[in-house]
């Protein structure tokens, strides 16, 4: 399954193609992060999601607010499952947690109604989110 954290412009995804090729151990080192980390394992993949979504809306960034909802979703998260993660961001991050968790809120409904976009500018300006192991070798 590709996951997209953002819509780069085709300049910044040959840019990142570009780097990646000169500091392969490193920029391919927090896809390789995220790969192993939202795997489903013990913990489902769509709970490990969401937890990052709540961090998400704790620190603030939307383009990752609107990736983890559409990768949780993806993977069959609820309704009832997002509120309750939602419920447990506002209760650590308080009115500015509301503001935030609506953000999240939009996305889902985004996801529901088949409209789903993501941001296109904020912190995760990287092409794509493989969560498919890669084979021994592949960087």
């Amino acid at each position: 399954m590709e996951i997209v954290m953002n819509q780069p412009t085709t300049n910044e995804a040959g840019l990142f193609t570009e780097l990646r090729k000169l500091s392969p151990q490193v920029t391919g080192g927090l896809l390789r992060m995220r790969r192993e980390a939202y795997r489903d394992a013990t913990v489902a993949a769509k709970y490990k999601l969401l937890t990052a979504m709540a961090i998400s809306i704790a620190i603030r960034c939307e383009p990752c607010i609107r990736a983890y909802v559409k990768m949780a979703w993806d993977k069959g998260m609820t309704q009832e499952e997002l509120i309750e993660f939602l419920e447990v961001a506002m209760t650590m991050q308080g009115c500015p947690g509301e503001e935030w968790a609506l953000k999240a809120y939009a996305a889902y409904k985004d996801c529901v109604d088949g409209t789903s976009v993501l941001a296109s500018s904020g912190c995760c300006e990287h092409p794509s989110l493989n969560l498919t192991k890669k084979k021994e070798g592949e960087s």
